[in-house]
């Protein structure tokens, strides 16, 4: 070390003197100190000064550029350099000689540049304002169809300085999409995908860039699917193949990029992985497994990606997502159900997969997760057989199934997710199903629970379905015991809140449903409804401009409807409710102004 401040202080003289000879031997000596003891060595650099030479050192004509350069990329491989080195003025001179045409000096310029830049957002920042970016594209582009080893080394370090220069920096990944970088890496990926590190660094700035929305459009514009499946075809290592995948997920939320993933091939790469990994247990093989069959569902979630898949429902890949549902891997279990979920999102799958069977696939993997099941899968099952439950032709014929049975299997589940999807799963089934609806809204049990997650405060969601559930039982089924079964649960104040929705189909679910309350069982809920403040809820409904004209047409049949009821009827004579009626007789509306002039009618007589 006494060696190395003697070369600092001679650095500092011949510096001044500009004495090639001598300071290409005190260059040597730093960079073999480096070598030894990198943070030392640099924290000796720092203290003596010679960084700022080091700007005036960095000119395109003298010999030892590249050296300096060197020894600034080996210095700010320590944290604690890289502020220092901005400060000392050396970006500028730096990315002034990346306009060089020496490959040793463009190399250690960009290794220089990217140490600077790592992490450190005053590197970047200066590196920005010098434009040092463009320049680096420009050269990658220009190098891009070389093949010779130096050339590829030198991308290999542009690369890698790109990717230090934007890693998590939405600005500057922004900056090099508009810049243009993206078709660039595509094709380098294209010619260079024998040379590892090259290959690396390409997937690595994909990674960074394909978290950016922005980034998207121009990824699908490239052939960026057909290079990254051929790439993966050719990966036997699993750590290499992970480094795909991580490129792929973010690129697969596309839609465009899905159906060019599917029509390169990937599905048959992912499905030949299942195949291999599904029976170990090794850690990185049940890690594979799951990245695999996730990317799969991921896939599917496009509209034309998951119909060519489909292909009618007799697509081979089809057939094979279908073979996961019975299997005993909890992973493959549940890909299958979110694939098939994902299949059910048009009328023409859901009818083919019921006609098929797929039902009582579903139900017996339910029936294996009862107790202690796996949530997720649970999950997954029930959103497969919600989506099969919307086509009309399919409700009876799920119901004849004996779904409702296997899904009320779960209405002890304490878990919100669960519950969310089992009330979807019921709402779907009894739509115009009266008898189904009756059926249920007869049971009790389910009522109670549904009385019980009404209040489900820290679940909107459970909170919201289980209304929508309650109000639906009353009007498919129409039934006096379905409504004297909810009066018994306490499931009226409910209903009556829901009125007060900030969600119009669901304020218009549940006045419909007190109407047809109020019509068919006004008795046995009239204290309910009153201690509830029905009346003076559907007079703020009338009166409020903002209500929506059905909003306004339901609470006007459901007023005339509770003058069968005498303590009901004094509330509303109390509330001066001719007044906000006569003046809904203009309603722009004609259904809510003719239903104003009825309900003012009614009014007027019953007064």
């Amino acid at each position: 070390m006494d060696n190395l401040s003697d070369t600092l202080k001679k650095l500092k003289i011949t510096a001044a003197d500009r004495t090639e000879g001598s300071l290409e031997g005190c260059l040597d000596c730093l960079l073999q100190a480096l070598a030894q003891n990198n943070a030392e060595t640099s924290e000796k650099i720092q203290g003596s000064g010679i960084l700022q030479l080091f700007a005036n050192l960095l000119t395109p004509q003298a010999s030892c550029t590249a050296k300096v350069a060197n020894i600034i990329a080996e210095v700010a491989k320590n944290e604690f350099m890289r502020i220092p080195c901005v400060d000392a003025g050396l970006i500028s001179p730096l990315v002034q000689l990346l306009n060089s045409k020496d490959q040793e000096v463009l190399l250690q310029t960009g290794r220089a540049l990217g140490n600077i830049c790592y992490d450190s957002h005053e590197g970047r920042s200066a590196v920005d304002q010098a434009g040092g970016a463009q320049i680096v594209i420009d050269h990658l582009r220009s190098l891009c169809s070389r093949t010779d080893p130096a050339s590829e080394k030198l991308m290999t370090v542009f690369c890698g300085m790109l990717m230090n220069y934007s890693n998590e920096n939405d600005s500057l990944q922004a900056q090099l999409i508009n810049m243009g970088v993206i078709p660039t890496l595509v094709k380098l990926l294209g010619i260079h995908c024998h040379n590892a590190a090259l290959t690396e660094m390409c997937l690595v700035a994909f990674g960074n860039l394909a978290e950016l929305e922005s980034s998207k459009e121009q990824f699908a514009s490239t052939n960026i699917a057909e290079e990254l499946v051929k790439l993966f075809k050719k990966q036997i290592e699993h750590d290499k193949r992970e480094m795909i995948f991580e490129v792929l997920a973010p690129l697969a939320e596309n839609d465009a990029i899905k159906l060019q993933l599917v029509e390169a091939g990937l599905v048959e790469c992912l499905l030949e992985i299942v195949q291999q990994k599904v029976d170990s247990n090794k850690e990185d093989d049940v890690a594979e497994l799951k990245t695999a069959s996730d990317l799969m569902v991921l896939l599917l979630l496009g509209d034309e990606s998951m119909q060519k898949l489909f292909e009618g429902g007799k697509g081979s890949v089809f057939q094979r997502v279908l073979s996961w549902i019975p299997s005993n891997n909890h992973q493959l279990q549940l890909a299958g159900a979110l694939a098939i979920a994902n299949f059910a999102r048009n009328d023409g799958n859901c009818i083919h997969m019921v006609d098929n069977g797929i039902v009582e696939k579903l139900m017996d993997l339910l029936d294996r997760h009862v107790e202690d099941g796996n949530v997720t899968v649970q999950h997954a099952a029930l959103s497969a057989l919600r989506n099969l439950a919307i086509p009309v032709v399919n409700k009876a014929k799920m119901l004849s199934a004996g779904v409702t049975e296997t899904v009320l299997k779960f209405l002890k589940s304490e878990m919100p997710p669960v519950q969310f999807k089992l009330l979807g799963t019921l709402r779907m089934l009894i739509d115009a199903q009266a008898e189904a609806a009756e059926q249920l809204g007869k049971n009790a049990k389910l009522v109670e629970r549904l009385v019980e997650w009404c209040e489900a405060k820290d679940h909107a969601g459970v909170m919201g379905e289980s209304n929508r559930l309650l109000s639906a039982l009353i009007r498919h089924s129409k039934s006096k015991d379905v409504i004297k079964t909810i009066v018994q649960s306490g499931g009226i104040k409910h209903l009556v809140t829901m009125a007060t929705s900030e969600h119009v189909i669901m304020q218009n679910e549940a006045l419909v449903a007190l109407a047809l309350i109020a019509a068919l069982e006004l008795g046995p809920a009239e204290k309910d409804l009153a201690s509830a403040q029905l009346v003076q809820i559907l007079h703020r409904l009338l009166a409020d401009e903002r209500s929506a004209p059905e909003i306004k047409y339901n609470s006007m049949v459901l007023i005339c409807a509770l003058m069968g009821s005498e303590s009901l009827y004094k509330e509303v004579q109390d509330l001066a409710f001719l007044d906000v009626v006569s003046k809904l007789r203009s309603h722009e509306n004609k259904s809510v102004a003719q239903q104003a002039s009825l309900t003012e009618q009614r009014l007027t007589v019953e007064s």
